[in-house]
């Protein structure tokens, strides 16, 4: 991953309404949620939330598709995983795997 990438992803979760948004994608898994489910959970007006969501995806943390008239967004695990090996690749001198993350290892196959 290149610096800018993951500046831009930084700077995407960096505003309090826009890391609730990742983190409820995060959580809902590859399924997404939509828009409005996004909007409504969050209590934040359709028109802002369009805008945030598009900041994450642009920032390669999410993904869009269209299902009929509704757009869903889920987490870009791919991506995500890259701003963590970014973050984690010189951690102990070259040698991540000394940095454990302290968390649980994930138990999905697809979205992790």
């Amino acid at each position: 991953m290149e610096a800018m990438a993951a500046v831009a992803a930084f700077g995407a979760l960096a505003q309090e309404t826009r890391l609730a948004v990742f983190r409820l994608l995060v959580r809902a898994g590859p399924e997404g949620l939509t828009a409005g489910e996004i909007a409504e959970a969050l209590k934040v007006p359709a028109s802002t939330m369009s805008h945030h969501l598009a900041t994450i995806e642009r920032a390669g943390l999410a993904t869009s598709r269209r299902e009929s008239r509704s757009i869903i967004y889920a987490a870009d695990y791919p991506g995500i995983r890259e701003v963590l090996t970014f973050l984690m690749e010189d951690c102990c001198q070259g040698r991540p795997e000394l940095c454990g993350t302290g968390a649980p290892a994930p138990v999905c196959d697809t979205a992790c």
